[in-house]
């Protein structure tokens, strides 16, 4: 494949100048291809997340979440998203080394990295806040994963051109390092307490007024992600032989999930809630498995990013309708997720104007298994859009359609 005409910022292969839209699409065993069906693989698993928040918003859970009132099908079910955020992160620091270094040479990512990374936060304020809501400005205005991804796209930007060995050992200082920090607070009110609930609390910035302002995504942990993620950027270099790309995969993934096993199995470090022994195998398992989110904890991300990186292994070589169909949606990843949070905005008003709300002022169901139903349904739907989205984004030479 021509790196000449790789979309370094999503990580899909791009059709020559002139050809059309209805050329083969280049064979999922690319190593570029890959990180689209990864990508579009999470974001189908958080499309299941979504569908629970839309009609099953009523079951809320907690962080780390309550065994005692969650049921399995929901804790699993929410466990399944816990891979969606940080595989996101990971593999927007990659597919940003792989923009910086196309076959011609380095070339400095900075401005695409701080611009792209700005719209992202605009995009979370003004659209994703009005998505989740249905109005504008809602009651209150959640600062989440657009928006953290935005920003450690801007940091990045800023310091992608530093030793690349450099910027992989800060960010596993952040990442293995941050729990160490839970301890410090700051008076509310005060500018250290604004900077630390941005950086690590899960908290308000505005607590008072009209519109309060929530910060769900702390920043600090996924700055150490990303710049992980670009610090792996080699891995998908052209010179990389795919055997030893996958057997370092392998041995990366096996060994975070080493790690996981003696921290969390002690009770040593990387999660502030001790796992115990549960009254059957399933709880016990559940206990093991709960983990922070908001902010990832170490063993949070040991967990996802090591699955991440041995399933990046076990499908690259596969080239099949499923593996297409994840690369369709991880090619057009911001398009997607705009789309299928209107969608998910007018299913939840059609339901109300259909059959009235029995939860408040929403629909919803009182069982877990309609979320993954709903969401199998949704693909389709979803596909359409996508695909002429990502042809039209492969084919075009408008600058815009590489921010989406």
């Amino acid at each position: 494949m021509d790196r000449h005409n790789i979309d370094r910022a999503s990580g899909w292969a791009r059709t020559p100048a002139g050809a059309t839209g209805s050329m083969a699409p280049p064979t999922l065993r690319s190593r570029i291809a890959v990180i689209d069906v990864l990508r579009g693989l999470v974001m189908l698993i958080m499309l299941i997340d979504h569908v629970r928040e839309t009609i099953y918003l009523h079951r809320q859970v907690s962080d780390p979440m309550t065994l005692d009132s969650t049921e399995p099908a929901l804790f699993f079910t929410r466990t399944a998203a816990h891979f969606c955020a940080p595989l996101f992160v990971f593999l927007t620091g990659l597919s940003a080394w792989l923009y910086a270094h196309p076959a011609a040479g380095p070339r400095d990512a900075t401005g695409f990295l701080v611009k792209r990374g700005l719209l992202l936060v605009v995009l979370e304020i003004l659209v994703v806040n009005f998505a989740w809501a249905g109005v504008f400005p809602p009651a209150i205005m959640y600062l989440q994963v657009i928006w953290v991804i935005g920003l450690a796209m801007v940091f990045l930007g800023l310091v992608h051109r530093l030793p690349l060995k450099l910027l992989g050992a800060v960010g596993l200082l952040i990442i293995a390092g941050h729990n160490a920090l839970t301890w410090m607070h700051f008076e509310p009110g005060t500018v250290a307490f604004q900077v630390w609930t941005v950086l690590l609390h899960r908290g308000y910035l505005i607590a008072d007024g009209a519109v309060k302002l929530k910060v769900s995504y702390p920043l600090l942990p996924w700055i150490g992600v990303i710049l992980v993620g670009y610090a792996a950027g080699p891995l998908y270099a052209a010179g990389m032989a795919p055997a030893r790309r996958r057997r370092l995969l392998r041995a990366v993934g096996a060994g975070a999930l080493l790690l996981l096993a003696v921290l969390r199995g002690f009770n040593l470090y990387g999660e502030q809630l001790p796992w115990v022994a549960g009254p059957d195998l399933v709880h016990t398992a559940m206990s093991f498995l709960n983990f922070t989110k908001y902010p990832p904890s170490l063993d949070f991300l040991l967990l996802t990013l090591g699955v991440g990186a041995l399933v990046a292994a076990w499908i690259e070589p596969m080239d099949n309708r499923l593996t297409r169909a994840c690369a369709t949606f991880g090619g057009a990843p911001m398009f997607y997720y705009l789309l299928h949070l209107f969608v998910l905005l007018i299913l939840q008003r059609a339901l109300v104007a259909m059959l009235g709300a029995n939860h408040g002022a929403r629909w919803g169901v009182d069982a877990v298994w309609p979320i993954w139903l709903c969401a199998l349904l949704l693909i389709p739907v979803l596909y359409v859009p996508c695909k002429m989205f990502a042809n039209f984004k492969r084919t075009s030479r408008q600058a815009w359609v590489r921010y989406f």
